[in-house]
């Protein structure tokens, strides 16, 4: 499951690159011509703050009683980062934290049984090498959220926990004028299971769930840096 999540992802997220390109080249075109390849000096390092949205959807199993469902739903949040750029290439550290919208639900016996993601937060790194205004990269490391399980039974009305799991992914990132990027960007997140328990099965004293999703999202970054952050991308 985890590995057809993956591939999916693989796949979709060219696709969606390639039309990123195409259309911030057409709005920025004027100034893609005069954009600069990055100098080989850290002169475009510094901190960014910036929003994010996007969609997601992904997989959660529950041991007993033995179901799976695809939860999704849109989220959004904020990001706080700083690059360090030395040439073309941009290293980097990242953390976002924001709402979640992702649940889904299955029939479980004569009930309903539902997982469901409130918050997600991540701290990642990022490796990136910079071609004019575009920087496609890669990135990863942990994540945190909370999971809740539930069903409509009332003598297992379920349990919640805050899991630590770990995320991967990548994306591209465009300068436009002045301290202004725009990025769209693929993760993959797992989050592990919990031990739900009685609290979600009457008479089962281990009920594994399990969360993992896939995310795409568009985001907007503010950089703090000396000069027009399209002069170094």
């Amino acid at each position: 499951m985890i590995f057809k999540q993956i591939k999916t992802g693989a796949v979709v997220l060219p696709l969606l690159v390639i039309a990123f390109a195409a259309g911030a080249a057409d709005l920025g075109r004027s100034g893609y011509k005069n954009g600069r390849s990055m100098v080989a000096d850290s002169s475009g390092s510094g901190f960014y703050v910036g929003i994010n949205g996007g969609y997601g959807w992904g997989a959660s199993n529950w041991a007993s009683p033995a179901i799976s469902h695809t939860p999704d739903g849109w989220m959004v949040g904020g990001a706080i980062g700083y690059n360090y750029q030395l040439g073309n290439v941009v290293l980097g550290l990242e953390g976002d934290f924001g709402w979640s919208g992702l649940k889904g639900s299955a029939t479980c016996g004569a009930f309903t049984c539902e997982t469901k993601n409130d918050w997600l937060g991540t701290v990642r790194g990022r490796l990136g090498y910079a071609v004019n205004r575009f920087l496609p990269f890669v990135t990863g490391g942990g994540a945190y959220g909370n999971i809740k399980a539930s069903s409509t039974n009332p003598a297992a009305a379920g349990a919640s926990s805050s899991q630590f799991g770990w995320v991967a992914g990548g994306g591209i990132e465009y300068a436009m004028h002045d301290n202004w990027s725009l990025k769209l960007e693929y993760l993959y997140v797992d989050l592990g299971s919990f031990n739900c328990g009685v609290a979600c099965s009457v008479g089962i004293t281990t009920n594994n769930v399990s969360f993992s999703q896939n995310i795409f999202r568009a985001g907007l970054n503010y950089h703090f840096t000396s000069g027009p952050v399209s002069s170094r991308y």
